[in-house]
């Protein structure tokens, strides 16, 4: 129930020739309050709710919980969440031994493309493909909680 996972900016969109996966991605926040965000998603066909925990001093480390819910359920949860909504495609590509989620964002958030690589620790070292860009863990204007309220084209 650990998430240990860092987030990077994007230099080009050379990754997505090297994606096994490709979906969009709709969420948004019953509680973005940063010491415990529950998020409802639709990924896909598929629906989940996540909490998560505040993060740690680093930003790299959390407590998440997440379960699959029906479509339905959370299509009707979206209905109640707080303003601002999430809407992106995400790109799954194998690097090495891991697999980057890249996401690119539109609506509000057009412009911003971003990885994440979640880890089993935080000393973990990874492969880093020539189209990731600066390092974003720490920055709280990255978390999707934040751009859901305060969008990337605000900036």
């Amino acid at each position: 129930m650990v998430e240990i996972e860092r987030k990077f900016l994007v230099l080009s969109n050379d990754f997505i020739n090297e994606a096994f996966s490709k979906k969009r991605i709709v969420q948004a926040y019953l509680s973005s309050n940063p010491d415990r965000t529950v998020r409802v998603r639709i990924k896909g066909d598929k629906g989940f709710i996540t909490i998560k925990g505040k993060s740690n001093a680093n930003g790299t480390t959390r407590l998440e919980w997440e379960r699959e819910i029906s479509l339905m359920d959370a299509e009707t949860l979206l209905s109640i969440c707080e303003s601002g909504t999430i809407d992106k495609i995400r790109y799954e590509i194998k690097v090495g031994n891991h697999v980057y989620e890249v996401d690119i964002f539109s609506g509000e958030n057009e412009g911003l493309i971003m990885a994440e690589i979640e880890l089993e620790s935080e000393e973990e070292s990874f492969e880093k493909p020539i189209w990731l860009g600066e390092e974003v863990t720490n920055d709280e204007r990255y978390y999707n909680a934040y751009l859901s309220k305060k969008p990337f084209a605000a900036w």
